[in-house]
């Protein structure tokens, strides 16, 4: 009987998403579950290997045409090993080991990676990339991630910290970020980032804006309702808009000069915001942007939204 069908699990700190795919990259089945952090996240491993095992039931796959199980996961991933550290949002306090556990429990082979790295992958395959080899990713949510495809491979780097665009410093001594540094991405172009700029912003401004009063006020404020008070024309909630941009643009043009990929592809919460954020984060890309790198790279929206990650997983149990 053919191999020819391959899971994805893409395991997040609320969801656990799942799907079963062609080897073309087709989703033929998904499903979810909720991701159980109760006792150090003692459930999620045990929860994630009875959930196929009684999809694969359910759906009357015969397990010999399983290529075998892609996962991407929050934390720091030892390839080799099969293990997980650092996941905090997990609850996952000691090193975890995810490969081992999954192997035994389903009888297929697990491979491993980061969420944010299984997403570009997703992306590169199946979505803005269109499946080229020279593809660059960045994901704006609660933090900022993204992972950084180059000759058709995910770039690790010696200790697997490859592509962790979230701390390009833009701002030299700017804010505390949680990885120890000043002035990292991720401090101004996450959801959190742009609440805050917002809020230092508010300070500093004397004219008339909802925005400013909404914060005076002590209203909650989200990156949302930020973009969406720019698009109507608020003056305060466009330069925040603006400076979100400046600061997307020079990391993604620093990130194009050093790789030049065909697209440096932007998803995630934020980038919801859509057109109206990404032609303003291009037009400081340009301004940053190697003249070879200016006619080559693209400046795209990711086009998966939810299922980068199961796609992306799953493209990793092909090798």
């Amino acid at each position: 009987m053919a191999k020819d069908k391959l899971i994805g699990v893409d395991l997040g700190g609320t969801t656990i998403k799942f799907a079963i795919l062609t080897d073309a990259g087709e989703i033929q089945q998904k499903w979810s579950i909720k991701t159980n952090t109760f006792d150090e996240g003692s459930h999620i491993v045990p929860d994630i290997i009875e959930s196929i095992n009684h999809h694969l039931d359910l759906y009357q796959l015969d397990p010999e045409r399983i290529i075998g199980i892609g996962m991407g996961t929050p934390g720091t991933v030892n390839r080799e090993t099969g293990t997980v550290t650092g996941a905090f949002n997990l609850n996952w306090k000691t090193e975890q080991p995810v490969k081992a556990n999954i192997e035994t429990g389903t009888g297929f082979k697990l491979t491993l990676d980061n969420d944010a790295n299984a997403a570009a992958l997703g992306e590169a395959w199946k979505g803005a990339g269109n499946n080229d080899d020279e593809v660059s990713f960045i994901t704006l949510g609660t933090g900022v991630g993204g992972g950084l495809v180059s000759n058709g491979q995910l770039i690790h780097g010696t200790a697997g910290a490859g592509g962790e665009v979230g701390h390009v410093v833009v701002e030299p001594n700017g804010y505390l970020c949680t990885c120890g540094n000043h002035g990292c991405l991720e401090q101004y172009a996450s959801a959190t980032g742009v609440v805050r700029l917002a809020q230092d912003s508010a300070e500093e401004y004397v004219g008339s804006s909802k925005l400013k009063q909404m914060i005076s006020d002590g209203d909650e404020v989200t990156s949302k309702i930020v973009f969406d008070l720019a698009k109507d024309g608020d003056f305060l909630a466009n330069e925040v808009v603006n400076k979100v941009a400046y600061y997307l643009g020079y990391a993604t043009a620093a990130i194009s000069n050093i790789l030049n990929p065909s697209a440096i592809i932007i998803g995630g919460g934020v980038a919801a915001a859509g057109e109206f954020l990404r032609a303003r984060i291009e037009k400081e890309w340009t301004k940053f942007a190697f003249p070879t790198v200016r006619v080559s790279t693209r400046v795209k929206l990711a086009e998966l939204g939810n299922d980068a990650g199961v796609i992306g997983a799953a493209s990793l149990a092909r090798v």
